[in-house]
């Protein structure tokens, strides 16, 4: 009881001091919130709702209506079960997750996650899982950035779920061009056998949700969640901050 105590009176004390600021814009934070952004640049922020496509996640144009299938994953399934996103990649998020890949924040990166662990999602329960496994960098990016956004995201996720993370299984063995000017075709060929399983007795029969920082048109979630199944996963869900 006394250690929670003095927890407490040195959070509070750090709160003083140190008093929390929107990620985005800087302004102080008056309250602790749900959501870790002023109420101006949370605005901004669009999340995801229904109605969206059942497999890929993706959000239809229509502001009601039931959840259907897109046309692209009638067309061509993709290898995992469903994907889901916080929310769209603008305004505010988009920003701060430019802030946390590209400058180094990863403080805002660790309370991005804690955003995203906090969501619901739609036909998604984050505790149903067994395994957590974030998108893996090539050693070579992973030496230049200094850190694995997605592994920063999911031991949040991990955290607030006692789901454990594994970070080993799944690596990326090629270096591959960077997928932002890249077209969806290009994209897909691009990450094309970049993966491998290393040892798949850890992730054999394993529900296993996949961890990513945006989901553009899928080729890496699909491409990891392909190479997850072919090592025995028994089913493979993509959780990702945004959406473009």
């Amino acid at each position: 009881m006394m250690i929670c105590e003095a927890k407490e009176i040195v959070s509070g004390l750090a709160d003083i001091l140190f008093p929390p600021e929107c990620p985005a814009c800087g302004t102080v934070l008056i309250t602790d919130g749900e959501h870790p952004f002023c109420t101006e640049c949370l605005s901004t922020i669009h999340f995801i709702t229904s109605p969206l496509c059942t497999s890929c996640g993706l959000p239809f144009t229509e502001t009601d209506g039931a959840n259907h299938l897109c046309e692209e994953c009638i067309l061509s399934p993709p290898p995992f079960s469903l994907a889901r996103s916080l929310g769209k990649y603008e305004g505010a998020l988009l920003d701060t997750i430019h802030l946390f890949k590209y400058h180094g924040k990863v403080s805002i990166g660790e309370a991005l996650g804690r955003m995203m662990a906090k969501a619901c999602y739609d036909s998604l329960a984050t505790g149903d899982y067994s395994l957590i496994i974030p998108v893996p960098l090539h050693p070579k990016k992973l030496r230049e950035r200094g850190f694995n956004q997605s592994l920063i995201l999911a031991r949040q996720i991990s955290k607030r779920f006692s789901v454990p993370i594994d970070f080993i299984t799944l690596r990326r063995i090629i270096h591959t061009e960077s997928q932002v000017s890249l077209s969806r075709q290009k994209r897909a060929v691009n990450v094309r056998g970049a993966f491998e399983v290393t040892d798949q007795t850890g992730i054999e029969n394993k529900k296993i949700l996949l961890i990513d920082d945006v989901y553009t048109t899928g080729s890496t979630a699909k491409e990891c969640s392909k190479i997850l199944i072919k090592n025995g996963a028994k089913e493979v869900a993509v959780l990702t901050l945004a959406r473009a």
